[in-house]
């Protein structure tokens, strides 16, 4: 087998352990934050990238953000979040497909041309994070050389793109899920709380509620805890 054929079998190799070692972070009790750290780590090695970094779409402020990075740069790692419709990241998530910039000091869109500078960055693979046809963010790739992206280098920061979008959207249905059950656990007894103090002190529903409202403001207090705090004082009677 001639040298460079082992050395093309050996990086095909690293990409499917990287994309292994992915999958089992995706699927263990990491913490989210981990879980990029070690996504933007193994693909900097398995992509060569002088950078690799992962940015988060705020609904809210309509802004990327950097979330995880394994760049020890602090002039990378502080930069402004970009603010919609501002640089290469924004084109990744208008248009849900990778955008490939051979030299970003030279690309009228890329908004931190005094950083790439700096750092000594020169091609970009901006790819974005997409579930369900939904643009939650982008994976950066940096070369510090001036690099042409192969189709395969392409398809693989692509998977990898797709199984850290999996892993935000499964930790954000989780946030949902246990916001929803505490919910519903607050209103049971909420209710017992007031149906106790309706019997006892012959109050409406809604004096009952308002008098478990306003316990719980007066002493800064959860209802939840006020409401508890009711039922067991009613059980030792």
């Amino acid at each position: 087998m001639s040298a460079k054929k082992i050395k093309k079998t050996s990086k095909s190799n690293d990409t499917i352990e990287a994309i292994s070692k992915i999958s089992k972070a995706i699927s263990s009790d990491l913490y989210l934050e981990d879980i990029l750290k070690l996504i933007v780590t193994v693909t900097a090695e398995v992509m060569n990238s002088r950078i690799c970094s992962l940015m988060l779409l705020d609904e809210k402020k309509q802004n990327l953000d950097i979330r995880a990075t394994q760049s020890i740069s602090e002039a990378y790692i502080n930069k402004k979040p970009l603010s919609r419709g501002e640089g290469v990241a924004w084109k990744a998530v208008f248009e849900n497909k990778p955008i490939v910039i051979l030299d970003v000091t030279k690309e009228l869109e890329y908004k931190y041309k005094d950083i790439a500078i700096k750092e000594g960055l020169v091609s970009l693979l901006c790819v974005p994070l997409a579930v369900k046809n939904r643009v939650i963010g982008v994976l950066n790739c940096y070369t510090s050389q001036p690099h042409k992206f192969t189709p395969t280098e392409i398809n693989v920061l692509t998977s990898v793109a797709n199984q850290a979008a999996i892993a935000i959207e499964n930790t954000e249905l989780m946030v949902k899920t246990k916001v929803i059950q505490e919910e519903l656990e607050t209103r049971k007894v909420v209710e017992r709380a007031k149906g106790i103090l309706m019997k006892q002190e012959a109050l409406t529903e809604e004096d009952a509620f308002r008098r478990i409202q306003k316990y719980s403001m007066d002493r800064r207090k959860p209802m939840k805890e006020v409401a508890e705090a009711i039922i067991v004082a009613h059980e030792m009677k």
